[in-house]
């Protein structure tokens, strides 16, 4: 795969609880240099983000839900109505793990739906957080994705017990199939583990480690 095709696959992201509008300004402008699919903030930088990129091919992607996934479902709803507003153009929203643990799955593909509703045709990512599932919930998660009309299915938040694994990649790209999305985040910090994530079929990388995987292709001679 080439470089600009790798570079192209990275939402580049920043979602901690202390970034401040200086680090959303600098995480924009490696976007921009980078080519980058997209930034990934949290809502309330959506605006900012937005106003910076206007004219750019790079989008603004945000959070929903984030990150435990318990939310209402009207709350997820309302909240992605509003990054919409305020220029988001991808959606990436966490299920209701407990209810889908419960075998609750109506509960789940209709908290999904509400999203994918509000989003007014913008890309919807389902984060389905594996490090808390089996392979059996892993499966059904995606099934229910399918269903409920999303676009990709997402490993991880990066904020609970572990991120995405090569396994759970490629469960998740074989239940869905060759149509949807698979978004590898949490733990994506090389190029070396860029590239294996894409191996196993993820087709969005989802890392605050873009600069490094760039610079990585740099040293390679590849970029």
């Amino acid at each position: 795969m080439d470089t600009k095709a790798i570079l192209g696959m990275i939402d580049h992201t920043l979602l901690k609880a202390n970034a401040g509008k200086q680090e959303i300004l600098k995480l924009v402008e490696e976007a921009k240099e980078h080519n980058f699919a997209s930034v990934c903030v949290n809502p309330y930088w959506v605006k900012l983000a937005a106003e910076q990129l206007k004219g750019s091919e790079v989008k603004v992607c945000t959070v929903i839900g984030f990150p435990l996934g318990a939310s209402a479902p009207e709350a997820k709803a309302f909240e992605t109505a509003q990054a919409v507003a305020d220029g988001a153009g991808e959606i990436d929203m966490v299920i209701n793990i407990g209810a889908l643990k419960d075998g609750d799955d109506e509960a789940v593909r209709s908290d999904m739906a509400g999203v994918v509703k509000s989003a007014q045709g913008k890309l919807v990512k389902v984060i389905l957080e594996t490090c808390l599932l089996n392979e059996e919930e892993i499966v059904r998660a995606c099934r229910l994705a399918v269903e409920a009309g999303v676009d990709f299915v997402k490993t991880s938040t990066g904020f609970s017990s572990g991120g995405a694994t090569i396994e759970a990649v490629a469960l998740m790209a074989k239940t869905v199939g060759p149509e949807f999305g698979v978004k590898a985040s949490g733990g994506v910090r090389s190029l070396e583990d860029a590239q294996a994530m894409i191996e196993a079929g993820a087709t969005r990388l989802g890392t605050s480690a873009g600069v490094a995987i760039a610079q990585g292709l740099a040293s390679k001679g590849d970029y």
